[in-house]
């Protein structure tokens, strides 16, 4: 008698109340490691929110949208960076639930709850999602404008035109990539004959009538900064240089998807010494059409934005990796054809969950063990809340004022930024960057100076104290980790920029 678990037997029966189980557990996961380990927001995410106080039409981070929500969710949440943090698993669980739809249409049900879990392992998914920003919120944007661009083309369904409109626009609002990912659609849809027969109605005017509408003040604030202009090519010598760091960028995207590898790897007959009997999940044969389609959008926006990184020199991908892989697992399943075998399924399972969990107790373990070694700060650690507290209290007490400002040290500052006053950030090393304040507005209405000390007086670095004259430090204020261990005390210099009387 052959056995089947119940985990294949879900799949069968209830596809998605597998994926609301699965997608779910990780966000209440993170959720859970944010609320216990995490005294400071990760990665940029207090930059983030610095810029979404200012409330710009758009700054040199880029569109402005995930700037705003962000601070529309930190406010709504009491000023409590868990309003964030729910707001980034939202994202990621709509990304999956819309993946989802997608794989639904192309493979059916069944299929599509593999693709989703095959997705789930690729470490751009299942580390750390809590860092809102940009290239986070453009994940559900890019997985709803998938799935309605194949309404569209796949299915010839006239009514999604409205909806595909609104995902393009917003996605034009959220990261700078959109233009590139808009061009990958139409080249698609153009390389097709039901894309260029849909593409000669009237319904693309009026889409992009409602995109132009949506992406406007962005676009004019665009032209208003001269910022249209491409940035200038590399010369010849450089070619080689751009050509490795492009391999590397695109080794780190295939790295990524070590999981899914692992996985397929696994459930190969390969490892398999005798025949057995096992579960099958079936599928109706997939349209060449539909299988063109999640190839292009597995491989194009991943090599595209690897390209412009390469060419230009940029850290990440210029699309961003949620966004560059979020097919991968759809593509996986499409290419294994019309009958998925399940092999070895409590491997499987374990190799599965480990992929997923492993990035979380990864933070964990980094956060109680890596002080005692001394090898260095867990960014996370930072007392932020009694950071801010202090020298918002500090401030009003010298001066009878809320705190309405804070320069210095970025890292620092930053956290103060998050108080409850909310004082403005202003990067006195860059003061383009931060336009909403300038040295003269800074010394008018005060603020306090932060820097990192190194010894008990407090003596601020030469350029802090050549960018503001007449700086007097005071007592540097220590502070404990989440973890002290081995580390010595986190030792802040700070000083006090006076305002000015009326």
């Amino acid at each position: 008698m052959r056995f089947t678990s119940l985990v294949v037997e879900l799949i069968r029966a209830r596809p998605r109340l597998v994926v609301w189980i699965v997608v779910l557990a990780q966000a209440a996961l993170w959720l859970i490691v944010s609320l216990l380990f995490y005294r400071s927001p990760p990665s940029d995410l207090a930059m983030v929110l610095a810029y979404g106080r200012e409330y710009q039409v758009g700054t040199e981070l880029g569109p402005p949208l995930a700037f705003w929500l962000a601070d529309i969710a930190f406010r709504a949440a009491g000023d409590h960076m868990f309003g964030v943090y729910l707001l980034a698993e939202l994202c990621s669980i709509a990304s999956f639930w819309f993946l989802y739809q997608l794989a639904r249409i192309v493979v059916g049900g069944q299929q599509a709850v593999l693709a989703v879990l095959l997705t789930m392992t690729v470490t751009v998914f299942s580390s750390p999602g809590l860092e809102f920003g940009p290239q986070v919120l453009a994940r559900p944007l890019w997985a709803m404008l998938l799935l309605h661009s194949w309404l569209l083309i796949g299915l010839d369904r006239r009514n999604a035109w409205f909806a595909w409109s609104i995902d393009a626009g917003l996605l034009l609002l959220t990261t700078s990539a959109a233009i590139l990912l808009l061009i990958l659609v139409a080249g698609f849809a153009l390389a097709t004959e039901r894309g260029r027969r849909l593409l000669l109605s009237f319904d693309p005017l009026y889409a992009l009538l409602v995109i132009v509408v949506l992406a406007l003040p962005y676009l004019i604030f665009l032209i208003r900064a001269d910022t249209l202009a491409l940035p200038s090519l590399p010369g010849v010598a450089e070619l080689s240089t751009r050509a490795l760091h492009w391999a590397w960028l695109v080794g780190g995207l295939l790295l990524a998807m070590s999981g899914v590898v692992i996985l397929v790897a696994l459930n190969t007959g390969w490892f398999s010494r005798a025949p057995e009997e096992v579960p099958i999940i079936y599928r109706p044969p997939v349209a060449p059409l539909a299988r063109n389609f999640v190839y292009f959008f597995a491989i194009a926006p991943a090599l595209a934005g690897s390209v412009i990184s390469g060419l230009f020199d940029l850290d990440r991908v210029f699309v961003g990796s949620g966004v560059a892989l979020l097919m991968s697992g759809l593509a996986v399943i499409v290419a294994t054809g019309d009958l998925v075998q399940l092999r070895r399924q409590r491997l499987l399972r374990s190799v599965w969950a480990a992929a997923v969990a492993l990035p979380a107790l990864a933070v964990i373990a980094g956060t109680l063990f890596l002080p005692w070694t001394g090898g260095g700060e867990v960014a996370t650690s930072l007392p932020a809340r009694a950071i801010g507290q202090y020298f918002g209290d500090s401030f009003e007490r010298r001066t009878n004022q809320p705190l309405r400002a804070v320069a210095g040290d970025l890292q620092i500052a930053s956290l103060i930024a998050l108080d409850t006053a909310r004082p403005h950030l202003f990067i006195d090393a860059a003061p383009q960057r931060t336009p909403w304040l300038s040295f003269a507005r800074f010394n008018e209405t005060g603020g306090v100076v932060v820097w990192r000390a190194a010894d008990t007086e407090g003596t601020p670095p030469p350029e802090l104290a050549q960018r503001f004259p007449g700086l007097v430090p005071e007592v540097p204020r220590a502070f404990d980790w989440l973890v002290n261990g081995r580390q010595p005390l986190l030792r802040i210099g700070w000083a006090i920029v006076r305002p000015k009387g009326p």
